[in-house]
């Protein structure tokens, strides 16, 4: 959530820097509320102090009896009036919040103008792409011929966009998981954290995807009872960790990373890139958070996209890093990059991983503030997320950069011996 005080104050500057996220700003529709707001809080405050005049009047001044039953209709009328002004004022403020709650972070000055992933821009290429001698089969091609990768049985249980990984698949689907972690935790310092896959609405308000995203949500109705969410991603859970705490400066940066599974109905992307691996309604990640202090976020950002490109670059995936135009970055982002593995039998890189800094976005809307040292200021923090990585487009990316002419398939070094019990191919 944006600062209020942007909309009060510099409204017309938020407006044209909202633009740069393809977001147009209601400036006449906020101007008018606030208008409002204003008139409403300077009459309640003085219905309120008049309230209080004639109710200490009453406490402290011996009157007729007359006087006292006039003094005592006053109170009444004014303490109705006051609730009446309260009311109002309250409605409002609750208009405002909840037409606040639709409207996305401002992006940072460096992020590039442009809304298609043409004006994004490319930071950097890593690694050498395989040439072939032979037609280059994709992932579904390869699953189906290993007979591990079983589309039939998942759309009889459960419908499109589901898998069933069997065998060698399924372990390497393991494998990257737990690679993924130890690198994490044992090499980049994150604490490994399990979390619940099921949150109450209120966590993704706290993180941005309400209200906007409802229908990309999978959402549950246990007995009528509680309502829950299926999390769309560890993000969700690992930052709403901290909601409603007040963090000492000395335990910041606070990093976390979580594999979970994720659930997304993406009803906004259907009918597009919805082959095998790359857009499931379920699948794994393994995720990056960080509670940082604020003058530090900007460059923690460059760290965390580090340590998931570390990831792709000890399995030899070639991969580029792009930094996001504005109107290809997430809600609640200030700085976005994506990180692109090459998959040969499409000739060309797609997302496995989306790394962004949100500045104070979701930390005001879940309050999660810090103290400084030495001093009493409470601050907000900065947050921080990314994917480390998306675990089934990495093993999509993985059998397609090491097919082999003879059908098999290459297991990267790294994981042979300690993450596929010595397995060198898949066969």
């Amino acid at each position: 959530m944006l600062n209020p005080y942007l909309l009060r104050n510099e409204i017309h500057l938020t407006a044209e820097k909202l633009l740069k996220k393809g977001y147009t700003l209601d400036v006449s529709e906020i101007s008018s509320m606030e208008k409002k707001r204003k008139k409403l809080q300077v009459e309640t405050e003085n219905l309120q102090y008049n309230h209080n005049i004639l109710s200490n009047l009453f406490k402290n001044t011996k009157i007729i009896q007359e006087e006292n039953q006039i003094l005592k209709d006053k109170i009444i009328k004014s303490g109705k009036d006051l609730q009446i002004a309260k009311t109002q004022l309250n409605s409002l403020k609750e208009k405002i919040y909840t037409f606040s709650l639709c409207i996305p972070n401002i992006p940072s000055d460096d992020v590039p103008e442009g809304n298609t992933s043409m004006n994004n821009k490319k930071i950097k290429y890593w690694g050498i792409k395989k040439e072939y001698n032979f037609r280059v089969q994709d992932h579904v091609e390869i699953g189906k011929k290993f007979n591990e990768l079983d589309w039939t049985s998942s759309a009889k249980i459960s419908g499109a966009r589901f898998v069933v990984m069997k065998g060698d698949i399924a372990l390497l689907h393991r494998a990257l998981s737990q690679f993924m972690l130890d690198l994490h935790t044992i090499e980049h310092g994150y604490k490994e954290t399990y979390v619940p896959y099921l949150v109450n609405p209120k966590a993704l308000y706290g993180t941005g995807q309400l209200p906007k995203f409802s229908n990309d949500l999978f959402h549950i109705n246990f007995m009528e009872k509680n309502n829950y969410i299926l999390i769309p991603t560890a993000e969700v859970p690992l930052t709403n960790l901290f909601s409603n705490q007040i963090l000492d400066e000395k335990d910041l940066p606070i990093m976390l990373t979580a594999h979970t599974p994720c659930f997304r109905s993406e009803s906004s992307s259907y009918g597009r890139d919805t082959r095998g691996l790359i857009r499931l309604h379920q699948f794994d990640k393994v995720e990056l958070v960080q509670i940082v202090n604020p003058e530090k976020s900007m460059e923690t950002l460059e760290e965390l996209t580090g340590h998931a490109e570390k990831v792709l670059q000890l399995l030899d995936l070639p991969y580029r890093k792009v930094l996001l135009c504005g109107g290809e970055m997430g809600f609640s982002s200030a700085k976005t990059y994506d990180l692109e593995v090459w998959f040969p039998s499409q000739k060309k890189y797609r997302e496995i991983s989306s790394c962004s800094n949100m500045s104070d976005f979701q930390a005001r809307r879940i309050k999660a503030r810090y103290k400084k040292k030495h001093k009493q200021k409470i601050s907000l923090v900065h947050t921080l997320n990314g994917s480390g990585l998306a675990i089934g487009r990495t093993l999509a990316a993985i059998l397609e950069n090491y097919q082999h002419s003879d059908g098999r398939v290459e297991i990267p070094k790294i994981l042979q011996e300690k993450y596929m019990q010595g397995l060198k191919f898949i066969n």
